[in-house]
């Protein structure tokens, strides 16, 4: 195997003491899974995508698992209601994959008998009552099987815009 020296600075010394700690004692390793992470996500950013980080799971705090992909958005539809809101937004990852998150907010009842600025206010007797709301990632491999998850109009917004690339680039 190659030696590589790396030259450390006695102010960063403590953090790679904290990276060959955190990799079980390989900093090679640490070093790097940082390299492959930053190569990876700096060539997407010259193609045009993003790193995307969504959260999924039950609840709307921070309890909810942390999701990351490289990628771009396609479109997004938000269908609300009084009570509700459902928020569906379509991704197209680096490697060519669609990528659905769906959000769905907490269900909200306010039941009261007051009208006009006293319920807008919230005075007198009122009721409150909502659910945790819940976020999915569904990932397909074409835009059929994605046509059958999300709404026609997003769809054809979708679809619209799934085969150009994220950056065109211009000989200007």
């Amino acid at each position: 195997m190659p030696n590589k020296t790396i030259y450390v600075s006695d102010s960063d010394l403590p953090i790679y003491n904290r990276a060959q700690e955190l990799a079980g004692g390989n900093l090679s390793k640490a070093i790097s899974t940082a390299l492959r992470r930053y190569v990876d996500a700096e060539e997407g950013r010259q193609e045009g995508y993003e790193e995307i980080t969504v959260r999924v799971g039950p609840g709307t705090g921070r309890n909810r698992q942390r999701q990351r992909f490289t990628g771009v958005k396609l479109g997004e539809w938000v269908n609300s209601n009084n009570r509700t809101a459902e928020i569906l937004r379509v991704y197209r990852s680096k490697s060519g994959r669609f990528v659905l998150h769906t959000e769905k907010t907490p269900d909200y009842t306010h039941l009261t008998d007051e009208t006009g600025w006293r319920k807008l206010l919230g005075l007198g007797e009122q009721t409150y009552a909502m659910n945790t709301g819940e976020s999915t990632l569904v990932v397909v491999d074409t835009l059929q099987e994605l046509k059958a998850k999300i709404p026609a109009e997003l769809y054809e917004m979708v679809a619209a815009s799934a085969e150009a690339p994220p950056v065109q680039d211009l000989d200007i």
